[in-house]
């Protein structure tokens, strides 16, 4: 940006018409870009978010969004509206979850669950986690590297997401986000907990089988480190 575009704060642009405030521009770039807005990992947005709730609310509307907010995790999403009454374009796409992907996100959800009763974050380990995912390799696996394989792409996939952020100087251990447990509901996890149930039961071949596209799993931001 040539300094002669700046204005006097120095961060909008030559010919902007825009006229909300720059913070709360910031705060509604962060939804879109998504998973979430995290008090914790975004501590200069949440205010702001929570000052301006009712306009950002507004502005989202308008592009058939709606948003979330979960004042006790502290938390903000964006979803799809759904209505019966109108034709409504879609602006959110949506993320295709492997069994082993949803396999994982259960399980952090859990994690969640588990921390909340005890009054701690929820932290992880990569090795917890492939404990967890091993679990569902079958019998006499024949391809053995291939499941290590979609194994690692379910960890990376929730990183991805956002949904696990690394400690720093840690080793291999990660803060599950509790964006995780809005996008998620109770209904859900039981409806997805007796699916997966049901395949591994059957003896399908559940790594390369994908369920039905989730609702709000978001976002192409990089992975952020999380204090601890």
């Amino acid at each position: 940006m040539a300094a002669s575009d700046e204005t006097v704060e120095g961060v909008t642009f030559r010919g902007d018409t825009g006229t909300l405030p720059v913070e709360t521009r910031r705060v509604l770039v962060q939804l879109l870009l998504g998973p979430s807005v995290d008090a914790r990992r975004q501590s200069k947005l949440w205010p702001v978010l929570l000052r301006d709730e009712a306009l950002i609310r507004s502005r989202l509307h308008e592009l058939f969004l709606e948003i979330v907010i979960d004042h006790e995790q502290r938390v903000a999403f964006t979803r799809q509206v759904i209505s019966d009454e109108a034709d409504i374009p879609i602006l959110l796409r949506k993320a295709s979850l492997t069994f082993l992907e949803t396999a994982l996100l259960l399980f952090l959800r859990q994690r969640l669950t588990q921390s909340d009763a005890q009054g701690d974050r929820a932290v992880v380990s990569l090795i917890e986690m492939q404990e967890h995912l091993h679990v569902f390799e079958r019998d006499g696996n024949p391809d053995h590297a291939k499941f290590e394989r979609q194994a690692v792409n379910a960890v990376d996939k929730a990183k991805k997401l956002s949904l696990l952020q690394r400690i720093r100087s840690s080793d291999e251990r990660y803060e599950v986000s509790p964006t995780l447990k809005l996008l998620f509901t109770a209904e859900e996890i039981q409806d997805l907990t007796r699916t997966y149930a049901r395949l591994a039961a059957n003896g399908e071949n559940t790594e390369d089988r994908h369920l039905p596209d989730e609702e709000g799993l978001d976002g192409t931001d990089e992975q952020g480190d999380a204090e601890l």
